[in-house]
């Protein structure tokens, strides 16, 4: 069998849009990912292969995968043939122990290639509003470990070197031993008001930022209660934080947000969320699945007869996608719906159209069913009429088209059904309050959340997740199932959610 290949790809710091092209390019390739515990698990969506998290330290049950064991893995698995993918947080050869696994792979004779990543210093710096170089300030940065082998008996770090060093400090992984360096370096001669920080979570929405000066950041961050991931940074630089700050500014900073679309369609909302400096979770509460035997064959029928319609109705993009993939495997194509007018519900069915070369005749300025029937009412005397639709759903429109003369035969091209099972780490973000908003995008989806609810024994009156609709139909299931709805969009896409969102976080 022919050797695979093992790849070494730096993840970044942690926001997911600071992986490299090659490295997106990469994973979407990949037979096997193996990441590490601080590879952000959004860059896992790039893949569809088998991940696994091989963590050195301990996160919650997770079990600890010493390094020697990693290194074995990625040999056996190349070995076998497949495209391994090292995902490390950061980069690899900047204290990643990245070369500890490019050495044991070329002593075994694996092909490997390392893709670097976005350093976490530089993350750090330029995410809380730090410029280590300055013209007026420092000509010159250094990186340091604050943690050592531990086998090591002796420190290889000259402490009155580095209180003497003419810029910036940054330490990696020294939070725990911030007392110890912070006391070195002022014993060594760095004066003790110079300007010190710590950046914990560098780039990611939960960010904290603690500044002070040398001599006093111990007492600070034991006040602040940081945790790892955290950097240490010396020097003057850290006067610039409030000139240069930006991250923090953004409007959903440090909002943790769940997405309860089909997973398959989350990811355009969760970039918009980190876009905005917010934390996306993936939480959805309904699936699209496709239709059974019996459903197919009606459908297949319907479509062998597209010429008996004079429009064709689309009320969502699953329903576009669905239809035309029907079409297509009954030996037909877009071509035989040339004929039909078309009408969609919105924008994103419009695109969807249009990505298949097909115009919209009709769509209403409200994205609703009830404005879609309006509109298209007084064309529908004497009109056949095919809605593509799922398997459940309002019938507001087909009665409104009736009443206005048309003959409308609907077409099941899709399944809309509840997830089976609720995710434990969603489920238990909403317990312990952590969850700051919910989107809900449809009453079937209201009704999802309030069973969530009621399973797990989490009582609506101690809730304390923020819930957002995205239409006046929604909020009236929600509120019908006993939930506050806090916000409601006024444009009736997820857009609209996160922009209600926004503007109520901006209002706080």
């Amino acid at each position: 069998m022919k050797t695979g290949k093992v790849f070494l790809v730096g993840a970044g710091p942690g926001d997911p849009g600071l992986l490299t092209l090659r490295g997106r390019d990469i994973l979407a390739c990949a037979d096997l990912v193996l990441y590490d515990g601080l590879a952000n698990p959004l860059l896992l969506r790039l893949t569809d292969c088998p991940c696994e998290r091989t963590a050195r330290t301990q996160v919650g049950s997770g079990r600890i995968v010493p390094q020697q064991e990693i290194n074995e893995r990625l040999i056996m698995e190349a070995r076998s043939g497949k495209h391994v993918v090292r995902l490390k947080g950061g980069d690899p050869f900047i204290f990643g122990r990245g070369s500890e696994e490019v050495a044991a792979l070329k002593n075994a004779g694996i092909p490997f290639e390392v893709i670097p990543g976005i350093t976490a210093a530089t993350a750090a710096g330029e995410y809380a509003g730090f410029s280590f170089t300055h013209r007026d300030i420092a000509s010159a940065v250094a990186f340091v470990t604050g943690h050592e082998d531990p086998s090591r008996e002796a420190t290889r770090l000259d402490y009155k070197a580095l209180a003497s060093f003419p810029g910036t400090l940054v330490f990696y992984m020294g939070l725990g031993r911030v007392q110890d360096i912070c006391t070195q370096l002022v014993r060594e001669g760095k004066p003790g008001h110079t300007p010190a920080a710590v950046v914990c979570q560098a780039s990611l929405p939960h960010q904290q930022v603690v500044t002070s000066t040398l001599a006093e950041l111990p007492a600070a961050v034991a006040a602040s209660g940081l945790r790892p991931p955290s950097l240490i940074v010396i020097g003057e630089c850290v006067d610039l934080r409030s000139a240069c700050s930006w991250f923090e500014e953004r409007s959903l900073f440090g909002q943790r947000i769940g997405i309860t679309r089909p997973d398959h369609q989350s990811d355009d909302v969760a970039g918009k969320i980190v876009a905005l400096s917010g934390q996306p979770i993936m939480m959805p509460l309904i699936e699209i699945r496709a239709i059974d035997e019996e459903q197919a064959a009606k459908a297949d029928e319907v479509l062998g007869r597209l010429g008996d319609y004079q429009w064709l109705i689309f009320t969502s993009v699953n329903g576009v996608a669905a239809f035309f993939d029907r079409l297509w495997q009954t030996g037909r194509d877009a071509r035989s719906a040339g004929h039909l007018q078309i009408a969609a519900i919105g924008p994103s069915t419009a695109a969807a159209l249009k990505a298949r070369c097909l115009r919209v005749d009709i769509m209403p300025d409200s994205f609703r069913a009830e404005a879609l029937a309006e509109s298209l009412s007084p064309h529908m005397s004497g009109q056949r009429v095919l809605w593509a639709r799922a398997s459940r759903g309002r019938d507001v429109l087909p009665q409104a088209l009736t009443a206005a003369g048309a003959t409308v035969d609907e077409v099941v091209v899709y399944r809309n059904d509840d997830v089976e099972q609720f995710d434990a780490e969603v489920v238990d973000l909403v317990r312990s309050g952590a969850l700051d908003w919910v989107g809900l995008s449809s009453p079937s989806v209201a009704r999802q959340f309030a069973k969530l609810l009621s399973l797990h024994q989490i009582a609506q009156s101690s809730l304390r997740t923020g819930i957002a609709t995205i239409s006046p139909v929604t909020s009236a299931a929600a509120t019908a199932e006993g939930l506050d709805v806090a916000v409601e969009a006024t444009t009736y896409t997820w857009d609209g959610i996160i922009d209600a969102i926004v503007k109520s976080t901006t209002l706080r």
